[in-house]
């Protein structure tokens, strides 16, 4: 795949869809820090679901603390692996009061150095909470950059690094969700929705089919 490829499909993803963010629901970048630890293995709506009770009555990694490790439990229960969840939460919330000031770090190290907190957690927050033209690439992004031909890779690192080099500058900060998007709702895992893909004719998907879906 070409330069000029990769800059239409960006330009149509971004026509599609101008203003792309994130479908987990967070108001302060502590909030999205909780949420993007919740949601390793489990889905964004289960997610909502749970910081939806959470959030009112702790947002803060002080109020977190408050609550305790079982109290924590309570109100993430519903969640996939919520114990160990819960365990990384409250580490990860005394870092940040005793390191921090209670304030969530813009430095990649730092981030990484919070419990439950991985290189893609880490983009996450550096994109979506600060704005940095950082690309996470979760099993989504990971699907839509060999499948399409975009950044072809064996690991999701690499691919990283591909997107990260070869995306135009004009479109790094949102390609993120751009990309999470489309694997979500279009370029899905089983049976994906070619038919009623905007960038059908610049993918390189050698087994495209027709359907478009609901």
């Amino acid at each position: 795949m070409n330069r000029e490829k990769r800059t239409e499909i960006f330009r149509r993803l971004a026509e599609t869809n101008p203003a792309p963010t994130t479908e987990l629901h967070y108001a302060t970048p502590f909030e999205l820090l909780v949420a993007v630890i919740l949601s390793a293995q489990a889905t964004d709506r289960g997610v909502n679901k749970a910081t939806a009770r959470l959030f009112p009555v702790a947002n803060t990694p002080e109020a977190i603390l408050t609550l305790g490790e079982e109290g924590l439990k309570e109100y993430i229960s519903s969640i996939g692996l919520y114990n160990a969840k819960a365990r990384n939460l409250i580490k990860a919330c005394e870092i940040l009061v005793e390191r921090h000031g209670g304030e969530v770090p813009r430095e990649r190290k730092a981030l990484e150095a919070l419990p439950g907190v991985g290189r893609k957690t880490a983009n996450v927050i550096l994109n979506t909470a600060f704005g940095e033209p950082t690309i996470a690439v979760d099993t989504h992004i990971f699907r839509v950059a060999n499948r399409t031909g975009l950044a072809p890779g064996k690991n999701v690192r690499e691919v990283e690094d591909r997107l990260m080099r070869w995306t135009p500058k004009e479109y790094r900060k949102d390609a993120h969700h751009w990309l999470i998007l489309h694997g979500r709702y279009v370029c899905t895992a089983r049976r994906p929705r070619c038919g009623a893909c905007v960038i059908h004719d610049l993918c390189e998907f050698p087994e495209k089919t027709e359907y478009a879906g609901e």
